[in-house]
């Protein structure tokens, strides 16, 4: 089955106008609030990347620096300060007064000079991890960072729940390795599909770099993990060794190839020791209950994907979607010929501490051939009761999926711009779409930053979006997932009644008297009236509901009930 059959003949993401700020929009559940250029060097033509969050503010990556956006009103985004320091991916993070971005290319310098580091040695050269002070948001202060051996691709911040002195970072560099005269220590070694077993190359494993909180400037590498490596053999590159020049299903060569000598990404679940790691060839689950030393404890590959991206947890920790970056995020790869487990995403159940494949997911509608589409980077929903993902598509727009039940996931809402160009491919698109504290946000590669807002919908309503915005964040990671709670609350407990309603398994008196009572009890909640009076109606729309007592409508609503006890 193609990637169209599961779409409508009149999805209006079909035919979109081309343009680049006046291309045709097509949304369904979601509005675009406002959408705001880049300006000066972070105009259209430099490249966006990742976000990260902090208190009322947004950080926008770039390849050539990072842009601070004061979203506290998500549909009127303020640029608020721009700070140019070119050197690639500028993939960022934020931890408290520290931010940190990642940095690959050989023209990045220690001095975020924009004149380069000729040579292949050059004692200013600077690839590894930048690390700010954002205490004075408006004038952030650059300190030492770290330099590492294939500088830094992608990042992610590792809080110990048992350290509160340090944050750790994992480091993933995709690149080429250093020359040791520039960096010592670093060893470049061929890929090979033979076991690699002496020596100490700098591929076929990652670093862990200790951030002490009171001293961040003397930041360093602390381990380099080799979580590929064979336990029977002892072979460093003991994954998937695919060479350049072998066949993808789609019967082109592999593009990237799905070699596993470093991870892309990692994501980070420290509240309950878990990491999953997209690496390359593979998908991986790691122990991380000591982060300085993760541990591999499973390792699923699949010859439909061509690059393992990016990894996102549910909430309770028990599912696992993995992103196929097929086409590396610059070739058009969503088009109606492509196969639904191509450049998609794998969903995986967490079972006993293993990896158990559960289905794939692909944006259901099909792009152009002037459109670079594949998955990429999302974040959860905090909708109670559902795993819900807002996921970027690059110039396939965002979808939004419900994955509850990972055998069978569901788009239920998506945004899609036409192509930037109509007659050929020009990068652009969504590189990540997160939400946070109440909205999507989503960094365009080229057309810059935008805000968006939920809309009601069949398949959402009005309450599970008011619940998904009363958690709200100080700061937040998309690659460092920590627990979503829902505090009791009225819509909380409608959202349960919703869901019920969507389900078939309330409806009819039954929930127009759930409805009645709740109505009553947030009516007396607003008054003069005891907590009593108000429990007394939500344990009547709980009995009423004829729900059983572990059911999310009667736990919700005696969860609320409890808070006027």
């Amino acid at each position: 089955m193609t990637a169209t059959a599961a779409v409508a003949d009149d999805d209006p993401r079909v035919d979109l106008p081309a343009g680049l700020f006046d291309a045709g929009l097509a949304t369904s559940g979601i509005d675009l609030l406002s959408s705001s250029p880049g300006t000066g060097p972070f105009a259209s033509g430099s490249i966006n990347s990742d976000l990260a969050f902090t208190g009322d503010h947004a950080i926008v990556g770039s390849y050539n620096g990072f842009q601070v956006y004061d979203v506290s009103e998500p549909a009127a985004p303020v640029l608020q300060k721009s700070f140019l320091c070119p050197g690639g991916q500028g993939d960022v993070s934020v931890y408290g007064d520290l931010l940190f971005m990642s940095v690959e290319q050989t023209l990045g310098r220690i001095d975020c000079g924009t004149q380069g580091a000729a040579g292949s040695v050059n004692p200013e050269r600077f690839r590894g991890v930048r690390i700010f002070d954002i205490s004075d948001i408006d004038n952030p202060v650059q300190l030492p960072g770290v330099q590492t051996c294939r500088g830094s691709h992608t990042h992610t911040v590792v809080a110990d729940p048992d350290d509160a002195e340090n944050v750790y970072i994992y480091n993933s560099g995709t690149s080429g390795v250093r020359s040791p005269l520039e960096l010592p220590g670093c060893q470049n070694a061929t890929l090979t599909a033979d076991p690699v077993t002496t020596g100490d190359p700098t591929q076929w494993r990652i670093d862990v770099i200790k951030v002490p909180l009171d001293a961040p400037e003397t930041a360093a590498v602390v381990s380099q993990p080799r979580i590929f490596t064979n336990p029977d053999t002892g072979a460093y590159n003991g994954l998937q060794n695919t060479l350049g020049g072998q066949m993808h299903p789609s019967g082109t060569v592999y593009s990237p190839t799905p070699n596993t000598n470093t991870c892309h990404d990692i994501t980070a679940y420290p509240e309950i020791g878990l990491a999953a790691g997209a690496c390359q060839g593979n998908g991986i689950l790691l122990d991380i209950s000591d982060p300085v030393n993760p541990v591999r404890i499973d390792a699923v590959a699949d010859p439909n994907f061509s690059y393992w991206h990016s990894a996102t947890f549910n909430n309770d920790g028990t599912k696992v979607i993995f992103t196929d970056e097929w086409g590396g995020g610059s070739g058009a790869r969503c088009r109606a010929t492509d196969q639904p487990e191509w450049g998609a995403n794998a969903l995986f159940d967490i079972v006993d501490g293993k990896l158990e494949f559960a289905s794939y997911y692909k944006l259901p509608v099909p792009q152009t051939v002037q459109e670079n589409c594949v998955a990429h980077n999302g974040s959860l929903i905090p909708v109670p009761g559902r795993d819900i993902m807002v996921q970027a598509w690059y110039q396939g727009g965002l979808s939004i999926i419900d994955f509850t039940d990972t055998a069978n996931p569901t788009e239920i809402a998506y945004l899609d711009r036409g192509p930037i160009n109509g007659s050929s491919l020009v990068l652009g698109g969504y590189w990540s779409t997160y939400w946070y504290n109440g909205n999507v946000l989503g960094s365009e590669i080229a057309r810059g930053f935008d805000t968006m807002a939920l809309t009601a919908s069949d398949m959402m309503s009005e309450n599970e979006i008011a619940a998904a915005g009363e958690v709200q964040l100080g700061e937040f990671n998309a690659q460092a997932q920590t627990a979503i709670v829902h505090e009791p609350s009225f819509a909380v407990a409608r959202s349960y009644v919703d869901q019920a309603e969507r389900a078939g398994t309330l409806s009819g008196a039954a929930l127009a008297e759930v409805r009645k009572h709740i109505d009553k009890a947030e009516k007396l909640a607003d008054g003069p009236a005891a907590g009593r009076a108000v429990a007394a109606q939500l344990d009547n729309a709980a009995r009423k509901s004829g729900a059983p007592a572990d059911s999310n409508v009667v736990q919700g609503l005696t969860a609320l009930a409890a808070t006027f006890g």
